[in-house]
């Protein structure tokens, strides 16, 4: 797991870091420094002539610190320009730029509109929270306009470090190097966008042991989220995390899922996520659909076992039918493909009556949902809607629940007592008390069907007895990992739903192999 932060939980690292555990400000700054100068190396870039753009704050500072360690014999040329104010100037920045000098090193106010290769920009760092305006827009347009290759200290400038919007402009980086632990502005975007390359470098301040453990935290009485919600992602080294199998089982070890999906029109979703349940690993699939999918289902999934009702039935017979199913079920999933008739409401209202067992609500279940006045408030039901069913639950537009992901998914997790899966380029998983974001998958899962392939990998792995947000927060990490594999294979462009429910089982695959030799 690893946690991502916002700009005032980092300074505040950093703060405790020189002051509690005493490494000297100017110690971590060299430190960021000599990172940023390994990493320009490491990158094969052409260091002959570079341009330094420091600003006031200490972000400037690292900037001086780069300045003089390439001009040691690094580079053929260094153009120091403090661009900042000097009013505001750091301490510990007027300290580095002091340094330049003393080696004689010139810092101009003004840099010539030359031909550089690499520019670094150390304007703003993490700190900025105000629209980026006059003098330093046009610097910042500056940059974006020359051929020279950009490195981004900590953040690109103009960035919010908390939530990845462009504050009116922003540098455009070709490498971005960040200390101790990414920042979630860097993860959503457009933030993301205007990272390039991201690498986090550890410089010595310690995170992790500053925040509250995930039972502890909470949002303020808004629902916004505080400095003390933590925020984090998986890495490929928590996929050890996902169940494992034993020797001694059956596929009742590993759990019974129950779809609630399909219409005359939409069968394949309903079979899509049959086909991705069994692929995370779940036991038994039962599909509850209509008559009219029999035929194509059991052609179609064969493995899964199919019980039908007819549209002229009377609401009883099929209530009854749907008991039995949900009886025998360990998990339901209700939605995909299924349609927003009167039937279909029946089928839900029933299901959040009488069904206390996992379950997990997508697409048209959202639909309904959204025209249902009470609220769920449960902590073992996943919502998983992307902005525009997200828009139609709460009544916010979709730009305003676009620009706030983490915050839209956490307060409405809070206020409904729910499990939040709010997808988007980068989904946010939250119970309120904890967001996961997530950072697997690419732009050939934008196809129709990927969202039914979620909603059976998550029911897939609360069938094997998964917690409700871990569940959630490794099934959107897996989707994202296989439509990874299948974009290497396939290419974006040709990717299917199909194709990501397939990959599902080959990562979990890879995984075991993965295991087997570490043992």
């Amino acid at each position: 797991m690893e946690r991502l932060l916002n700009a005032g939980q980092m300074k505040a690292c950093d703060d405790r870091t020189i002051r509690k555990i005493g490494i000297p400000s100017a110690v971590l700054m060299e430190r960021a420094a000599l990172s940023v100068v390994e990493e320009m190396k490491s990158a094969g870039m052409d260091l002959t002539r570079v341009l330094v753009l420091c600003g006031s704050g200490n972000n400037g500072g690292d900037g001086f610190a780069i300045a003089r360690l390439l001009s040691q014999g690094l580079s053929e040329q260094v153009t120091t320009a403090f661009v900042g104010k000097e009013n505001s100037m750091t301490e510990d920045t007027a300290l580095q730029r002091q340094i330049c000098e003393n080696l004689g090193l010139k810092v101009s106010r003004y840099f010539q509109n030359d031909e550089y290769t690499v520019i670094v920009d150390a304007i703003f760092g993490i700190g900025l929270s105000r629209p980026v305006e006059g003098h330093y827009a046009d610097v910042i347009r500056w940059v974006n306009a020359q051929k020279a290759q950009v490195v981004s200290v900590d953040m690109p400038s103009g960035v919010s470090a908390d939530d990845g919007r462009v504050c009116n402009v922003c540098v455009n980086a070709d490498l971005t190097v960040t200390f101790a632990c990414r920042k979630i502005g860097q993860i959503l975007y457009p933030g993301a966008k205007y990272c390039g390359r991201l690498v986090c470098r550890d410089i010595g301040i310690s995170a992790d042991r500053w925040f509250c453990t995930a039972a502890d935290c909470c949002g303020d009485r808004t629902g916004r989220i505080t400095d003390t919600v933590p925020v984090f992602t998986y890495t490929e080294q928590d996929l050890g995390l996902l169940p494992q199998r034993e020797a001694y089982s059956n596929k009742g070890t590993y759990g019974k899922v129950l779809l609630i999906a399909g219409s005359e029109e939409m069968n394949g979703a309903a079979l899509l996520a049959a086909r991705a349940a069994f692929r995370s690993g779940c036991g038994m699939v039962r599909i509850f659909t209509p008559e009219c999918n029999r035929a194509v289902l059991q052609t179609g999934i064969p493995e899964a076992m199919v019980s039908v009702w007819r549209p002229d039935e009377p609401e009883e017979t099929v209530k009854k039918r749907l008991a039995d199913a949900l009886a025998w079920s360990d998990v339901a999933g209700i939605g995909p493909g299924l349609g927003t008739s009167p039937m279909a409401a029946c089928l839900l209202d029933f299901v959040l009556e009488y069904f206390e067992k996992p379950l997990v609500i997508d697409a048209d279940g959202l639909n309904l949902l959204a025209k249902r006045q009470d609220a769920v408030q449960r902590s073992n039901v996943i919502l998983t809607p992307h902005i525009g069913e997200m828009a139609r639950l709460t009544g916010k537009s979709r730009a305003d629940i676009a620009s706030e992901l983490t915050v839209s998914a956490q307060s409405y997790a809070a206020g409904q007592g729910v499990v939040c899966v709010l997808k988007d380029a980068r989904t946010a998983v939250s119970d309120g008390k904890q967001i996961y974001l997530n950072t697997s998958g690419n732009d050939g899962m934008a196809v129709a069907g990927s969202g039914d392939v979620l909603t059976g990998v998550i029911c897939g792995l609360l069938a094997q007895h998964l917690p409700c947000f871990q569940a959630a927060a490794l099934g959107v990490f897996l989707h994202g990992l296989a439509g990874d594999l299948a974009k290497r294979e396939i290419g974006a462009y040709g990717m299917t739903a199909g194709d990501i429910a397939d990959c599902v089982g080959r990562v979990l695959h890879d995984r075991m192999k993965g295991m087997a030799k570490r043992r």
